[in-house]
């Protein structure tokens, strides 16, 4: 039994926070922190006031974050905050000795990039207090490192090539949302392409590349080449890898709808001056667009994620296709919550839940593929995100 402290109430947090009472044979105490008290209200009460503790605390400011950890006690924090967050929560849970675990990297505020590099600094001084660090313990990244582990561990002798395919196919009735937090959506999906191939890493211009994709229990989509953090990773820890991909679907709507924002300068992160006032355009933006909380009860259709790897197995070519499938209205029935936070949220409370376990255990910072990844992939199943292997024709 063990106490778990999850930071963050939007609506992966509210995910993490269903899934952790379902397991309350692992998380016999679970408390919920955001800065913003009412978000941890209305979730504790859909899943009961005796279930969950809630408090509040500025994720921005680790004097803060050592007080709540110091008075929760927790076994370990599971950071579902802004991933401008991560270095002050790692930090926090550094100065306590606590085991961290988040589900996307790093990013700077004032820089729309994303990068492993400052967390991975963390990975002797956690070493040294005895704590581990789980990074990236959402979906994509998160379920897509494991799948290419597994295909690793299990399947392959050796693979070669990976890409990761990511298609959301709902439909939540406005012109222009996104599926998450819009800030960093929007920087994500706006900045130049970038894959690893040879050993070198080769940008593209946003949505340069493009392929049609059919996926399972959806169909054909359009998908775009991005950059995903995942792909740092995993470029360096599976061996004889020759290229890794990232691949997301966006309709012709969102695209015009972004590019229109864009031209006209609306997802510059820096400050310009209105009336007076300093304001960032990407953040006036995010004040103006449908809160991704919300759209749960309005979203209706399939998630498809997975990876296509390609290799060798006993000398000979080899092509599988791992994916799950999740509906949006399925994810809402169960966490009031639609499909992208719940794929993102399941996950994170499986990484917790092998740590506290000790099945996943040792001191440092670690991405998911560096574990065996048949428990995780076993507790997928149980948890609610079932996945498929297709043989595919090389």
């Amino acid at each position: 039994m063990a106490s778990v402290l999850i930071i963050g109430a939007g609506g992966v947090g509210r995910v993490v926070a269903h899934k952790c009472v379902q397991n309350r044979d692992t998380f016999d105490k679970i408390s919920l922190a955001s800065r913003t008290l009412s978000k941890c209200e209305q979730i504790q009460n859909e899943v009961g006031k005796e279930n969950i503790d809630i408090y509040q605390v500025d994720a921005d400011k680790v004097d803060e974050l050592v007080k709540l950890i110091e008075k929760v006690k927790p076994d370990v924090v599971i950071n579902v905050a802004l991933p401008y967050q991560d270095l002050t929560i790692m930090e926090a849970c550094l100065q306590t000795g606590v085991d961290y675990l988040d589900t996307a990297n790093y990013e700077h505020p004032d820089t729309a990039k994303f990068e492993y590099k400052e967390q991975w600094a963390y990975h002797d001084k956690y070493k040294e207090k005895g704590i581990m660090g789980l990074l990236g313990s959402g979906f994509d990244p998160g379920v897509t490192n494991v799948f290419c582990a597994y295909a690793d561990q299990y399947l392959f002798d050796t693979i070669e090539y990976i890409d990761i395919l990511d298609c959301n196919a709902g439909d939540h009735g406005y012109p222009f949302a996104t599926n998450f937090n819009p800030e960093i959506n929007l920087r994500e999906v706006s900045a130049k392409g970038r894959y690893w191939e040879n050993g070198k890493w080769i940008e593209t211009e946003p949505m340069e590349i493009k392929m049609v994709w059919d996926y399972p229990e959806i169909g054909p989509r359009d998908s775009y080449l991005l950059y995903h953090e995942e792909l740092e990773s995993l470029s360096k820890n599976i061996k004889g890898l020759k290229r890794i991909r990232f691949f997301m679907t966006f309709s012709e709507s969102y695209l015009t709808h972004m590019k229109c924002l864009e031209n006209v300068g609306m997802l510059r992160i820096d400050e310009v001056d209105f009336n007076g006032c300093k304001i960032v355009p990407i953040q006036f933006l995010k004040a103006l667009l449908p809160d991704p909380a919300s759209l749960g009860p309005r979203t209706k259709g399939k998630t498809n994620i997975g990876c296509v790897i390609e290799g060798v197995k006993d000398g000979k070519r080899k092509k599988v296709y791992i994916y799950n499938v999740s509906d949006h209205e399925k994810c809402y029935q169960e966490t009031k919550a639609q499909a992208v936070s719940y794929t993102t949220g399941v996950p994170a409370v499986i990484g917790a839940k092998l740590m506290v376990e000790n099945i996943w255990k040792k001191p440092g910072v670690w991405n998911m593929e560096q574990f065996d990844a048949k428990p995780f992939m076993d507790e997928l199943n149980k948890q609610g995100l079932p996945w498929v292997i297709k043989e595919l024709e090389v």
